[in-house]
């Protein structure tokens, strides 16, 4: 796993300086080693952690002749098949890494080579030909890519913290989209938190060449059309063996480094699976690591210990407590780059930290299986919504309700009428394309009434028609309701938050990579082929998975319902500690500076809770999102400072064409 970071530039040859900057911004995703390559038009950076190849996959990578060069961060885990495959076309290799394989492939099918990587990729090639600059992102964004153009440039890396070391880029936080945020929980692609700061959309890649810019999808998200004819469906016991197979293989690829690998174990079904698939694979050691809560209502670490000893791992737990979790939330600020409305990647922050600090680069983890084999309540919901509404009037349907989210205290504890009226909102509109989130993100949506006279109104003038768009795949409407609803979590949520803010972002600040089966495209591909039944059967989630898993996995794993991941808020800065940062940037003279926030609605805020009095879901959502926003303005647009360029006490290879380039 790496970053990248790079400057296109047709009118004068970018500075290698420039490149050492952005480079020293993102140190921590690949402390081991740094390559630049410098040519005519273009510098690219690589900034390595290395995983494959560890003495010979030193980037930048040309081709045979030198026409191509690649910079790239990630892991492509069918490298060993392409690589047979190239080397029987003819190509000459001089590593064995898998970023060499991508540029061999790239050299023979342009584009087009994408759809052939099995893996999670950021890549950088530069044509020496054409003087086109290719940058590509993989299919559900497990690595990003931002980007943005200056007068002379297109600057691109791997976070923004980098381009911002870019003397001609300044952040400025963009209103719309931090409406979006309290909103969606992050911005609607291609936005990022800072204005004229883009995100390259997953599935997507990006092409410059003479001055222009080409963007287009390689991959796009697809479920079976419930419009269309069916071909006849496989029997359960097949769909089982083609599951098992597949998630098995997307396993056993992933195991593939010259490095140590580990597994996250969170005491749930999905991790659990794939920690018990690595040992089914005949690894008889395994280091597995989860995270343990002080506070008694997010733990979960004696499941984790029940199936590290079933398994016979070597456990290794961090414990966060509410002091810990305030502690680290500046600096997880600092990596996510946007605000978040939840503190659950502040124990995932120590946990990297925890598995750093015991000589890991790698971790498998059980991303995806939620979204893909409906484990969340929010399907649920939506299934139960749907049969209530076909008899509105119904006194016993509504009750389903009370056995969703039961980690949610405060609305279970509201009693039968609040739940109807909580749940019963729009409940006829079910042909609304948001029909299955709508009442997530209306509540969500409450918290910006914090918000500050001012960027109301700036949201209100900067706002266009396709901001209200939601980013729905092609063939949406002829998908059937818990597909439509699976999607919706999978490009906003699952994308944009949790494989960044939850994912990367905390990982890569420990410079560990997360890898993920179940986000395997042939895993996913299978999964959106599914009928609903094996996904969703009644009212017990993930079905197939648990199909699969009988075979590796203990009884009360099996029948444990899910319990997603979460992490207390308003005591992680109000607590024992009492952090200074939190009381500053919560000050009324902080946030009227700012000037994102209603700093008297705020101080009620911090009122109700120095008095003990109960907050609710949407107060604790605010709070965080408040101070994570605040961390943001203070971070990248009040203080920013770049520390210092990657330098003469670093490994760098340097390939400088610019002269070669420029004489031809």
């Amino acid at each position: 796993m790496c970053g990248i970071a790079g400057i296109l530039n047709y009118s004068a040859a970018p500075d290698e300086q420039t490149v050492r900057r952005m480079l020293g911004m993102i140190r921590h995703r690949g402390p081991d080693e740094f390559g630049i390559y410098l040519g005519r038009d273009v510098a690219l950076g690589n900034a390595r952690l290395s995983i494959v190849d560890l003495s010979g996959g030193q980037q930048p990578i040309g081709n045979e002749d030198g026409s191509l060069w690649i910079v790239f961060n990630g892991e492509i885990f069918n490298h060993v098949e392409l690589r047979a495959e190239l080397e029987a076309r003819g190509h000459q290799f001089s590593t064995h890494c898998d970023t060499e394989v991508i540029l061999h492939l790239y050299e023979d099918y342009g584009p087009k080579c994408l759809s052939r990587l099995n893996g999670q990729f950021a890549i950088a090639i530069y044509n020496e030909r054409d003087r086109s600059l290719f940058l590509a992102r993989d299919r559900l964004g497990v690595r990003p890519v931002f980007y943005t153009r200056t007068a002379n440039n297109l600057i691109f890396a791997s976070e923004v913290k980098a381009i911002l070391a870019h003397p001609e880029v300044t952040a400025e936080i963009d209103p719309v989209a931090l409406d979006q945020i309290f909103t969606y929980w992050s911005p609607l692609p291609p936005r990022s938190c800072f204005r004229n700061i883009q995100s390259l959309p997953p599935g997507h890649y990006l092409l410059a060449r003479n001055g222009n810019i080409e963007i287009a999808p390689f991959w796009q998200l697809t479920f079976r059309d419930s419009t269309a004819k069916a071909a006849p469906d496989l029997s359960k016991s097949e769909y089982v063996a083609g599951f098992r197979e597949l998630l098995v293989d997307a396993t056993r690829i992933r195991l593939r480094a010259d490095v140590p690998v580990g597994a996250y174990l969170s005491g749930g079904l999905d991790s659990s699976t794939i920690a018990a698939i690595i040992k089914h694979l005949g690894h008889s050691h395994l280091d597995t690591f989860s995270i343990a809560f002080s506070d008694p209502k997010f733990d979960e670490s004696e499941h984790q210990k029940r199936m590290a000893a079933f398994l016979g791992t070597d456990h290794q737990v961090v414990y966060a407590t509410h002091a810990d979790i305030g502690r680290v939330f500046p600096d997880v600020i600092w990596h996510t780059e946007t605000p978040i409305m939840r503190t659950s990647p502040a124990p995932m922050f120590l946990l990297s930290k925890l598995v750093h600090d015991r000589k890991y680069k790698v971790v498998l983890t059980g991303e995806g299986a939620d979204e893909f084999l409906a484990g969340y309540d929010i399907f649920k919901e939506a299934m139960v919504r749907r049969f209530w509404a076909r008899q509105p009037d119904s006194t016993r349907r509504p009750k389903l309700l009370q056995r969703l989210y039961s980690d949610i205290s405060d609305l279970n504890a509201t009693g039968q009428a609040y739940l109807k009226a909580f749940f019963g909102s729009g409940l006829k509109e079910t042909q609304r394309t948001d029909y299955s989130h709508f009442i997530r993100w209306r509540n969500n949506r409450r918290a910006c009434n914090f918000f500050s006279e001012e960027l109301c109104a700036a949201i209100d003038r900067q706002r266009s028609t396709a901001d209200s768009e939601l980013p729905l795949p092609n063939g949406f409407k002829t998908w059937g309701p818990l597909e439509q609803a699976q999607a919706l979590e999978i490009t906003i949520f699952l994308s944009h938050y949790l494989l960044s803010s939850q994912g990367d972002r905390p990982a890569m600040a420990h410079s560990v990579e997360g890898r993920f089966p179940f986000l395997d495209y042939r895993v996913v591909e299978f999964c959106t082929k599914l009928p609903s039944r094996l996904k969703l059967n009644g009212l017990t989630e993930k079905y197939l998975l648990r199909q699969v898993a009988k075979e590796w996995l203990p009884a009360e794993i099996l029948a444990r319902v899910k319990r997603p991941y979460r992490a207390p808020i308003h005591k992680s800065f109000f607590n024992e500690a009492k952090l200074d940062y939190v009381r500053e940037l919560l000050q009324p003279e902080a946030v009227r500076s700012a000037g994102y926030f209603n700093p008297a609605a705020i101080a009620q805020l911090v009122a109700k809770i120095e008095q003990n009095r109960p907050l609710g879901e949407t107060d604790d959502m605010a709070l965080v999102g408040i101070i994570s926003t605040q961390l943001v303005h203070q971070h990248f647009v009040q203080d920013f400072a770049a520390p210092a360029a990657i330098g003469e006490a670093d490994s760098v290879k340097i390939v400088d064409r610019s002269s070669f380039r420029r004489a031809a």
